[in-house]
């Protein structure tokens, strides 16, 4: 038996298995968008084609654990996550997204592991986990600056949830930070309903400052 024949008979074979795992990605995700563009007028509809979206995405899961493509895997686990989303299965989801980032880190993907650390950021800013949403945020903006070829949109979906988050938390100046980084992304980007949610935000900020100034003169 050949040794060299053998390995490449393996490559040859995971490679196949992360083609149609990639398929079966992209067919789940064309299912989701079209059903979430176009609700079916029942939810029995709906149900059934999300089951089948998260049955594609659970079976294009193994199919990249047996190729031993964990960026692929950790994409999967990720779509996956935002099907638990869209059914308000959020504590599913946080798990999911939980699932993603450790098979990226495995993946030494630094763009793979920053979309996957800015979900579950999402997810548990979504839970009230504030804390723990920062340091996913934090980290990945960290990625995103240090790979330098990330898309812009990708860095702006990134930045915006922080700047979202330190609204919430009073950080008025960071905040103001961010929502300008990301607006000159989304510019860059040509997103111009980016921009428009950014410079609202802006202006929400601008107005609301005075007025807190004011309130506190007054506790004074």
């Amino acid at each position: 038996m050949n040794p060299g024949r053998s390995m490449s008979r393996r490559f040859e074979s995971a490679e196949r298995g992360a083609e149609h795992a990639r398929a079966l990605v992209a067919k789940a995700w064309r299912a989701r968008r079209e059903v979430l563009q176009s609700p079916p007028t029942d939810d029995a509809t709906l149900i059934a084609v999300m089951s089948g979206v998260e049955a594609d995405l659970v079976r294009a899961c193994e199919m990249y654990e047996q190729a031993g493509t964990r960026s692929g895997l950790s994409v999967a686990l990720g779509k996956l996550g935002h099907v638990a989303l869209d059914l308000d299965d959020t504590d599913r989801a946080r798990t999911l997204f939980e699932e993603s980032v450790a098979v990226a880190r495995e993946a030494d993907d630094p763009l793979r592991l920053a979309h996957a650390v800015r979900h579950l950021g999402q997810v548990n800013h979504r839970l009230g986990r504030l804390e723990s949403a920062g340091t996913c945020y934090e980290e990945a903006l960290d990625l995103y600056d240090r790979a330098g070829t990330a898309h812009p949109v990708d860095h702006a979906n990134a930045l915006r949830p922080m700047a979202a988050l330190r609204e919430e938390l009073g950080d008025v100046q960071g905040a103001r930070l961010m929502w300008r980084r990301a607006a000159e992304l989304y510019r860059s980007a040509g997103v111009e309903e980016g921009v428009r949610e950014c410079q609202a935000r802006l202006s929400g900020l601008a107005q609301a400052e005075p007025g807190d100034r004011q309130a506190g003169e007054q506790e004074e």
